[in-house]
């Protein structure tokens, strides 16, 4: 039987506070901080409509967390973010760390085509 891709979770490297979005925002607009997450799925004030439309023809679930928000199970996978973890049959993992993510360059269809990919392969009898 095939590890099926059950779900996908992204965590950014910010808090989901009032306050953490806008010390991320500021930060980022300045070159202080980076999350590559962030700049595959949102653009400058909101999130992007491409990553919208990647994400919903996607074949299963993409949750996003931010650090401060994340599931325990998520958290103790992987303490550090951004980072894309992939729910399969047989448990969580690291999919992608950030690195990983950088060498995307924002790219957000080149990320989504990476997921659905991921997808493919878990569904591939051979």
């Amino acid at each position: 039987m095939a590890d099926e891709v059950i779900e996908f979770i992204g965590v950014y490297d910010a808090d989901a506070t009032l306050i953490g979005e806008i010390s991320y925002w500021l930060k980022a607009r300045v070159g202080a901080t980076h999350c590559a997450l962030c700049e595959l799925t949102h653009g400058v004030f909101r999130t992007k409509r491409e990553w919208v439309s990647c994400s919903r023809e996607l074949a299963v679930p993409f949750r996003t967390f931010h650090r401060n928000d994340a599931p325990t199970d998520v958290l103790q996978t992987s303490p550090q973010f951004p980072v894309v973890l992939v729910r399969r049959s047989s448990g969580l993992s690291v999919l992608l760390d950030a690195d990983a993510l950088d060498k995307f360059a924002g790219d957000t269809v080149e990320f989504a085509d990476h997921l659905a990919d991921v997808i493919s392969e878990s569904e591939d009898p051979f």
